[in-house]
């Protein structure tokens, strides 16, 4: 009988075809969250990215399921506990996405010091009349070499981020409590190793990244307590700017709102929000926030390593 595979936030071509050539049968039809409990009942396996969740419930309707495979970082969608007591495997795929939410985390900060998303805004309104007014008001951006940025979360996605922060000539403080320290490569050539160089970065302290940082970037998973909240926000320097590319919740919006109007943040890049779509309307429109639709990891290079990933690990355990 052939294994039958729901992928309900979809799967990359690649990854699609090589679980098809094996044999599998791919369904790609959308089921809501509200019906994934009685919908799996005909599947072996489910593949999710963050639309949809896994909880304790599902899996306890649907404990005939070999595999719940996340596509992407983080597992905070499904109920890896209850999955295991019920011997069902459970996988992601940490590195794939890496490289794009890093690149995405300096997409917000390039923007942000040269104030594009605020003047992106304004031109299609006053360009044509006060544009003279805007050039003067936007002109005073500046560069981010020589500039700290603090990294809190030193997996391999803050790890990325550090390396590009290098690449550029900043300054990098980072904090993991599970990290204490990670070695940064340089490549001259990609399929030569050894003309590399290398950088070694100790972690600190989380307050010392706070206090320290002319921009701090996160990549810290969901958690009951936001990482940053009020008593953070007043630590770090003043006029300073943050970035969440991890996951909705990790910083209180309120607080982050009141910091920004404070002057306390200068500005704020966002991806990721406390709900989704968002609801907090004051900060979506706030003049001093960069926002994206969480698509930190959905790059075309990105969506076809996790897809080639997940496929490859299916096969072998679905055997």
């Amino acid at each position: 009988m052939s294994i039958r595979i729901l992928a309900n936030d979809g799967i990359d071509a690649n990854g699609k075809g090589m679980l098809e050539k094996a044999g599998f049968i791919v369904d790609t039809t959308k089921i809501a969250q509200s019906d994934l409990m009685a919908g799996l009942i005909n599947y072996d396996v489910v593949i999710v990215r963050s639309a949809s969740k896994i909880t304790k419930e599902i899996i306890e309707a649907n404990t005939h399921l070999k595999v719940i495979a996340r596509a992407g970082v983080g597992l905070d969608n499904v109920d890896v506990e209850t999955a295991k007591r019920n011997s069902i495997r459970v996988i992601n795929t940490p590195a794939a996405s890496s490289i794009s939410v890093a690149e995405l985390v300096f997409a917000h900060l390039f923007g942000m010091v040269r104030n594009v998303p605020e003047s992106n805004r304004m031109m299609p309104t006053q360009g044509t009349e006060k544009f003279n007014e805007l050039k003067k008001k936007f002109s005073e951006g500046f560069e981010l070499r020589d500039k700290t940025l603090g990294v809190i979360g030193f997996g391999r996605i803050g790890q990325e981020a550090a390396r590009i922060a290098i690449g550029m000539g900043m300054n990098v403080l980072a904090y993991d409590p599970f990290v204490e320290k990670a070695a940064i490569y340089f490549y001259f050539h990609p399929n030569i190793s050894d003309q590399r160089i290398k950088f070694e970065i100790r972690t600190v302290s989380k307050e010392e990244v706070l206090r320290g940082s002319d921009f701090i970037t996160l990549h810290v998973p969901s958690a009951e307590k936001p990482a940053i909240a009020k008593d953070e926000l007043e630590m770090m320097k003043k006029g300073a700017y943050i970035v969440n590319c991890a996951r909705g919740g990790v910083i209180n919006e309120d607080d982050l709102l009141e910091a920004l109007n404070s002057g306390q943040i200068h500005y704020a890049g966002l991806d990721v929000y406390e709900h989704e779509p968002p609801t907090n309307e004051a900060l979506l429109r706030h003049s001093k926030v960069s926002l994206t639709p969480h698509i930190g990891a959905s790059t075309a290079e990105a969506q076809n390593r996790i897809g080639i990933e997940l496929a490859e690990r299916i096969i072998d355990l679905c055997k």
